[in-house]
């Protein structure tokens, strides 16, 4: 990619973050063989660290969040992170942190207008 004539126009260099393994050292500098060996070899997932303040059902004993986000038994309390999602996603956790923001947003905005469904 960095030998495309777009990327040549930037001066794009490759970096890497973790150093070759000697198996893919081995091979001959960005060839296929050796693309296949740092894919195949090298590629990490990078964590998404969910589910620390998971959400649930007020019967729910791990939970540690109601569904509109209120620490159980602390009044005033809510939590709007990436930890209150019971399970990791599929795919990367930023957008649903958004979302779970925008939604407490809400939340907040309703129960000052006295407009909102939560229980108590």
């Amino acid at each position: 990619m960095t030998k495309t004539p777009a990327m040549r126009k930037v001066n794009a260099e490759l970096s890497v973050v973790f150093p070759l393994t000697d198996e893919c050292k081995a091979l001959v500098a960005d060839s296929d063989d050796q693309w296949e060996c740092i894919i195949r070899n090298q590629v990490l997932p990078v964590p998404h660290p969910v589910g620390t303040c998971k959400m649930g059902s007020m019967s729910d004993p791990t939970a540690v969040v109601d569904p509109f986000l209120r620490v159980k038994g602390i009044k005033g309390l809510r939590v709007a992170d990436a930890s209150v999602m019971p399970e990791t996603t599929t795919s990367n956790t930023m957008a649903p942190t958004i979302m779970i923001g925008e939604r407490v947003a809400d939340f907040i905005k309703n129960t000052k207008k006295g407009k909102t469904n939560e229980t108590k």
